[in-house]
């Protein structure tokens, strides 16, 4: 590289990187970060590429017994195998009337945004029907999907004879969200029912049982709510028991002359059938709790997350306490952040069992309620294990219907486990949008792995492990862009039994393994480092860890990832394998050292030895020395920085050599003068000499000779990477000989030739 390149290259350095942060400020760092290309290229990852000409890919059920997963997007109804979501995809054109979409256009909405079919409830009816609804170009319709008995019977047809409204079912805005369950034939839906968009409620229609739903523009039951999910929960043996809990979040009650907005977790009996003279055909077991996430301050003060954005269930052996994930962003316009909370429901039980919000006044603060309690207690199920005489809340006393109406909201808030978010997200370019979790067995005990959409298109795959000092630590193991066109992630379902990640956005569904585990290294190391309860050291390679009576050589170490303990015998001659390069500098100009450790997370130190009998130093950060992501800036060299650079990454107290730059520092006068000569005149070459000496071989016996050698390698580089002229380079085409191709033509002031 010349001298000019060296100086552009400096310049160009020193302006594009910036400080390095502090330690306490870094964001989560994945040990692994693919982009889209890099994903397929590892043959992990599959995106639907049906050319279908829509949007807004949702996904809304996922069946494991018939090996399908049903999409709904823009006019489309997808059925697409959990194997693999481009073999034999089932698609059903499912799109609005040309005339209802004119309606919707003369309404005032937007012809491609709004007027047109967004599937949004895919619900399982039956073994061979699904029940389906979409918004109908702002005209809600639900039907029955026929999807066969087996999955091998590729059955897969609308029944549009069985069309029917999707009012209280499905919004009328695709920009609207709702939350449904299917529970014995009856749906159970939060959903906005009007054309406007302001009469929120959540409902229960078909079946037999009497359609309920919650009171009408009554803000202290729901206040302009955004439904996310829907969960059924049971309380104890007695099916009577049974609750449908509805996660949400909404404008607070609690704060009207503020903006706040709460995340919120609701419940009702399913046995309810209302009211007998008050609350007539609406629910009267209808509460309200608030969802805390926030992080507490040293002064006592917390940061509160409470844009409630998606809820992930994870069951557990007893069915009644299954663990609550759930991902929050904050709610200001000036601190951006995101975090994931978990809940147990011991703790929310708690909080419904405990005191009623009460208030006196407008201009009273809310209290807990200090009265007499009605009986049976407010939100208890009729027939259930406390009320086992009363078979319906139409039995109720009506001063439990009637305060059942007024304090919908407890007192106390449902707190998160260790009172803090598992997961923190602040500072970043990015927001956590979806969660999902899988549970792997490894060799030192069970975990949850977290994966979390994000939007800007990315998935997060995550660990958190306790610490010594009851803390907790967050290792990110991956991040991988999912998408080729970047596109918040809207929805995110997993299959442990496939062990396969399915994610949607508004472009196209991508599914992709849980584990990359060679993305990793091919050394053992590596492997240990990543932590990763998936993936194992086998003997020769990171690969998927299984369970097995047969440990042979494998080595895992997901709780503390000690290579040195588990990787004796592998890296014993890992240091002695790096290769050591040559490089060159100019003295005056600029020197870039790259190394770059394949885990982010590494610690990188630099370390100088100018002759073998001298010991090593660390390099400090100077005014000639700047240290970045890619590796060592050298400015304004010296002769005297010729000598070995190691680059030595650390990481859980395991430390190797990154690689090893041998930099020789070339006089700059020197140099120069090898590379534009001054012009000499010479004689011609006599007959049958030689090829004439290149300028700086002649030079070169006037230099002294240590550095001869030194500066012929570097101008012989230097002019090897220099591109010839068209005429002399090799191989290319000689140019035609010139030819007299002039026409002939008169001129008027000479006589033509003869």
């Amino acid at each position: 590289m010349p001298v000019a390149g060296l100086l552009l290259w400096a310049s160009l350095l020193t302006g594009a990187w910036p400080a390095t942060p502090t330690q306490d400020h870094l964001p989560a760092t994945p040990r692994v970060r693919l982009s889209f290309k890099e994903l397929k290229a590892t043959g992990t990852a599959h995106f639907f590429n049906f050319l279908l000409n829509t949007t807004d890919y949702r996904i809304l059920l996922k069946d494991e017994d018939h090996d399908r997963m049903y999409v709904g997007s823009k006019d489309y109804v997808l059925s697409l195998d959990l194997h693999d979501i481009n073999r034999e995809p089932l698609i059903i054109h499912w799109a609005a009337s040309p005339q209802r979409i004119e309606e919707c256009v003369l309404s005032g909405k937007d012809g491609n945004g709004e007027c047109g079919n967004f599937v949004r409830l895919i619900q399982p009816w039956n073994r061979t029907h699904l029940y389906v609804c979409g918004t109908g170009a702002y005209n809600p319709m639900c039907t029955y999907v026929n999807r066969g008995r087996r999955a091998q019977d590729y059955i897969f047809y609308l029944e549009p004879e069985r069309l029917e409204s999707g009012k209280g079912k499905c919004p009328y805005d695709p920009k609207l969200d709702t939350a449904s369950a299917l529970i014995n034939e009856e749906l159970y839906a939060g959903v906005y029912i009007d054309f406007m968009g302001t009469d929120a409620a959540i409902f229960r229609t078909l079946g037999k049982q009497t359609a309920m739903r919650t009171d009408q523009y009554n803000s202290r039951w729901l206040n302009d709510p955004s439904f996310i999910h829907a969960e059924l929960i049971p309380d104890s043996a007695e099916r009577n028991d049974d609750k449908l809990y509805f996660f949400f979040r909404e404008r607070s009650a609690e704060a009207p002359q503020s903006p706040a907005v709460y995340a919120r977790i609701g419940r009702i009996c399913l046995n309810d059938d209302g009211g007998h003279c008050c609350l007539v055909n609406k629910w009267s077991t209808f509460l309200k709790a608030r969802l805390v996430c926030s992080v507490p301050g040293e002064d006592g003060i917390e940061t509160h997350f409470d844009e409630l954005q998606d809820v992930f269930v994870q069951q557990t052996q007893d069915v009644r306490n299954p663990v609550i994930y759930a991902v929050f962003t904050s709610s200001g316009s000036v601190f951006r952040g995101s975090a994931v909370c978990v809940y147990s429901m011991a703790d929310i039980r708690m909080v419904f069992n405990g005191p009623f919000a009460h208030k006196e006044g407008p201009n009273y603060q809310w209290m807990p309620f200090s009265g007499k309690m009605p009986y049976p207690r407010p939100g208890t199920c009729p027939g259930g294990t406390f009320t086992p005489s009363m078979k319906s809340t139409k039995d109720y006393p009506d001063e439990v219907i009637n305060f059942m109406r007024s304090h919908p909201l407890m007192y106390q808030a449902v707190y998160p486990l260790q009172r803090r978010p598992l997961v923190v997200r602040t500072g970043t370019p990015y927001r956590l949008t979806t969660v999902a979790v899988d549970q792997v067995d490894a060799a030192d005990g069970r975990y949850e792995v977290l994966f979390l959409g994000t939007d800007r298109g990315t998935v997060q795959k995550v660990i958190v492990l306790p610490k010594d000092d009851q803390e907790m630590e967050e290792l990110m193991l991956e991040e991988v862009e999912v998408f080729k066109d970047p596109a918040p992630v809207k929805t995110m379902t997993i299959s442990s039994k496939r062990q396969q990640l399915y994610v949607a956005s508004a472009v196209g569904v991508t599914h992709l393994s849980l584990h990359r585990c060679q993305a990793y290294g091919a050394a053992c190391a590596d492997c240990c480092l990543a932590r990763d309860p998936y993936c194992a050291w086998d003997g020769q390679a990171c690969s998927r860890y299984t369970a097995s009576s047969k440990r042979r050589s494998r080595r895992q170490d997901v709780r503390h990832g000690n290579p040195i303990r588990q990787c004796r015998g592998f890296n014993s001659n890992a240091n002695k394998n790096t290769v050591e390069s040559v490089q060159y500098g100019v003295a005056g100009s600029a020197a870039f050292l790259e190394c770059q450790p394949r885990s982010p997370q590494a610690t990188v130190k630099w370390l100088f030895q100018r002759d073998p009998s001298d010991r090593r130093r660390e390099i400090r950060a100077e005014d000639r020395f700047l240290r970045t992501e890619q590796g060592l800036l050298l400015r304004a060299l010296q002769l005297s920085d010729r000598g070995l650079y190691s680059c030595t990454a650390t990481e859980n107290n395991f430390k190797h050599v990154v690689t090893r730059v041998q930099l020789h520092v070339l006089g700059r006068d020197a140099v120069h003068a090898a590379l534009f000569p001054p012009p000499a005149v010479s004689a011609p070459p006599l007959p049958g000499a030689g090829p004439p000496t290149p300028p700086y071989q002649e030079l070169a016996q006037l230099l002294a000779q240590p550095e001869v050698g030194l500066i012929h390698q570097y101008c012989q580089g230097y002019w090897r990477h220099v591109p010839p002229s068209p005429r002399e380079a090799p191989g290319a085409p000689r140019p035609p000989e010139p030819q007299d191709q002039k026409k002939p033509r008169n001129r008027r002031h000479h006589p033509p030739d003869t």
